[in-house]
């Protein structure tokens, strides 16, 4: 009797319950990147003297650069693991497209450091004093943006797989490829506070992150195919 080969959900599902595994050995990490977040817009706030008008003036930006440095704390272990214990190699021969393996990866990366970063995000607006009208505007932003951040960031840690030590290189690599996400998620939150209209930012967000889904799981396949050969 033949066993049926795993089909695109049946592994995807095995790779979740194995990083939700994984996660749980190690849960204190989980919360690293809502804290590091906390702590930068605590400095921030420290630095610009704590004055409700001076802080909300700049409340966006600061949420936005938090929030971006805290996804950079977690990106270079995206695949690093796996290259260590060999389960890339074991990817690649798997009966699935290398792909959707990597895009599983990728989302269940985004659950794990971007969506309690999401989650925390009203609460770091308050230590802001980020006006509520435009809370809705910022959760939108990150919603679309932090997914975006996540694919972009699964494309620079695949192509430094193959390296030892490559922190400070993922960081270098990865930083370019977020500013124009900071900057439409960060001037969506300024088109609101001016009055504007922040339906624009948040469209190109969208139609990055429609690509980016696209492309940037099957370009990080082939960067690791090329890191492994």
């Amino acid at each position: 009797m033949s066993s049926a080969l795993p089909g695109l959900p049946g592994s995807a599902k095995a790779l979740m319950k194995r990083d939700l595994r994984l996660l749980w050995r190690r849960r204190g990490d989980a919360f690293q990147p809502a804290l590091f977040a906390l702590l930068v817009v605590v400095l921030f706030a420290l630095a610009l003297g704590g004055e409700p008008d001076t802080l909300a003036a700049v409340a966006g930006a600061v949420l936005w650069v938090a929030i971006l440095l805290a996804g950079l704390l977690s990106l270079d272990t995206l695949f690093r693991g796996d290259a260590e214990d060999g389960s890339l190699e074991q990817w690649m021969l798997a009966p699935v497209p290398l792909g959707w393996l990597v895009g599983v990866r990728t989302l269940m990366h985004w659950a794990t450091t971007a969506l309690p970063l999401l989650l925390a995000a009203p609460f770091l607006a308050e230590l802001m004093h980020l006006p509520r009208a435009q809370l809705p505007v910022l959760m939108a932003a990150l919603a679309l943006g932090t997914p975006l951040l996540s694919l972009l960031g699964a494309v620079v840690a695949a192509l430094t797989v193959g390296m030892r030590r490559s922190g400070i290189l993922v960081a270098l690599l990865a930083l370019p490829l977020y500013v124009p996400v900071l900057v439409f998620g960060a001037g969506s939150v300024a088109a609101a506070a001016q009055g504007l209209d922040p339906v624009g930012p948040l469209l190109l967000l969208g139609a990055g992150l429609a690509v980016a889904l696209v492309l940037a799981p099957l370009v990080a396949a082939a960067a690791i195919r090329i890191a492994l050969n």
